[in-house]
């Protein structure tokens, strides 16, 4: 770590005038084009994600209790015209290779020269979160676009004094309401930096009072779903912090490192540096001031680790401004640097991308570091080992599931094999359907079924899912039981399976 110190520190030190650069077109586009090759070529391996196969079974609709709409919405088309993971994917890979040119132009917006902007835009391209995000369609994904684009207009806003800048930045703040709200962390992130280094004048002008009006504007309709709904998201929130909190204080610190890869860490250490003591970067150095509130935001909710990235990659996009200065000047550095970046991209793919085969996976420690990768795994054998036990039962036995995962491989595989549609309790799904007053029998599934057991005269193990390549997930090895005899109707027994995480 001292190394990486007193290597930011030198490359914090360097410094160019304030003039814009011509934008490298061919290094910014190939590195945008060659991060969505690899991520189309790479989507259809394995399998969905859970989280695809809840977005894909629910029903549209303005809200959600456990996010906005757009997500689902988008992946709900596209299943209606092909119901297959890569398909559903082709947001997330533009989302990526978008952002890429994004990043650059922050680059280019501080001084950055075409070297510069080519050192942002591959080694942003190639980093381990970019294509972890790039790969599945979660609301994340869109993140990667939203913030950083964000991020560069107000930056224009305040480097060449453009009121136009304001309302980009407010219309792509209300747009992405309808997709997560955590974009509310990063403005207070940034209203706390300029209350912090200034320039405070800009919080009470025209400009920024009426792009703050147009962001509340056209995020109004979800807005208003979340009011009417008592703000279910601010639940979801808390039950998120509830079961991940302990863990993700603790980790957030030691991913700092990993989000971009360590080649990348003294350069968006750099940035940090600059930002705060660049006399030509003073109109943003709030962005300085910023990145430890939005950590600070981040370590109270505990909710996810990623929260801090899209300020992390705005602070890299600053660092390769000084970043390759100082490298244009000393050779052996930039081959180190080359090198690095190389190996780190190199093992960024096996962790974030499908490269194992599945048999392979699970003797590795890929689903270990990267979640993801596992609930990728297994979805239609799953599937087939619950319709041996339901086959089994008599007509009229419902599926009951632990989990959104669950739920939406058996709405994704289950009518192939002459399945009802599953029932769950998890989030918005609670909502949907219960059991009807004359169901008998439930073939419940996954790690909720023990803990539920006592709402019946009678349960039994009829089985357990095996993914069949021994990747460690949240199903395997979870029990399949068949129980008989609900004890109360099922309109008093629903609220036993309810649960938010």
């Amino acid at each position: 770590m001292a190394g990486s110190s007193s290597s930011s520190a030198a490359l914090a030190a360097a410094d160019v005038g304030p003039e814009r650069p011509e934008f490298a077109y061919p290094a910014v586009l190939s590195a945008a084009v060659a991060l969505a090759v690899v991520l189309a070529l790479t989507s259809g391996r394995y399998g969905y994600h859970r989280d695809e196969l809840y977005f894909r079974m629910l029903d549209p609709a303005w809200g959600y209790v456990d996010q906005p709409p757009l997500t689902p919405l988008l992946v709900q088309a596209i299943s209606a015209i092909a119901d297959q993971a890569w398909a559903i994917r082709i947001p997330a890979v533009v989302a990526a290779a978008g952002s890429v040119p994004v990043i650059a132009l922050i680059t280019r917006e501080l001084g950055g020269d075409r070297y510069a902007q080519a050192l942002a835009a591959w080694a942003y391209a190639t980093a381990s979160t970019p294509l972890l995000l790039g790969h599945v369609m979660l609301t994340a994904s869109l993140d990667l676009l939203v913030w950083p684009a964000v991020g560069l207009f107000v930056m224009r806003a305040l480097l060449r004094n453009q009121d136009r800048w304001w309302y980009a930045a407010g219309a792509v703040v209300g747009l992405s309401m309808f997709n997560k709200l955590l974009i509310a962390g990063l403005l207070v992130s940034f209203t706390v930096g300029v209350l912090i280094l200034g320039p405070r004048r800009v919080l009470w002008s025209r400009a920024v009072l009426a792009s703050a009006g147009l962001a509340l504007l056209v995020g109004a309709p979800n807005l208003l779903y979340q009011a009417m709904h008592g703000w279910p998201q601010v639940g979801m929130g808390a039950a998120l912090s509830g079961n991940n909190a302990g863990e993700v204080r603790v980790t957030m610190w030691l991913f700092l490192l990993v989000l971009l890869g360590p080649p990348q860490v003294p350069v968006w250490i750099a940035g940090w540096l600059s930002l705060a003591r660049r006399p030509s970067w003073r109109p943003v150095r709030f962005l300085a001031a910023a990145f430890p509130v939005l950590l600070l935001l981040s370590f109270a909710a505990g909710s996810q680790i990623y929260y801090p990235f899209g300020l992390l990659a705005i602070l890299f996009a600053a660092g390769c401004v000084p970043a390759a200065a100082f490298l244009a000047k000393r050779t052996a550095w930039r081959r180190v640097m080359m090198l690095g970046l190389v190996a780190s991209a190199a093992i960024s793919a096996v962790i974030a991308l499908p490269v194992l085969p599945e048999r392979a996976l699970g003797g590795s420690p890929v689903p270990d570091i990267n979640q993801l990768s596992g609930d990728q795994v297994g979805w239609p054998r799953y599937v087939e080992q619950i319709s041996e036990v339901h086959r089994a039962e008599k007509p009229g036995t419902v599926i009951i599931t632990s989990n959104y995962g669950e739920a939406g491989a058996v709405a994704r595989y289950g009518p192939d094999l002459g399945l009802p549609q599953p029932y769950s309790g998890h989030n918005e799904l609670y909502f949907v359907a219960q059991p009807p007053e004359g169901s008998t029998t439930a073939v419940i599934v996954g790690g909720q079924a023990e803990r539920v057991s006592r709402l019946f005269r009678d349960c039994r193990l009829a089985g357990t899912l095996d993914n069949g390549v021994d990747v460690d997930n949240e199903e395997q090895g979870q029990p399949i039981l068949v129980c008989t005899g609900p004890l109360d109707p099922w309109h008093e027994t629903w609220p036993a399976f309810q649960h938010f995480d």
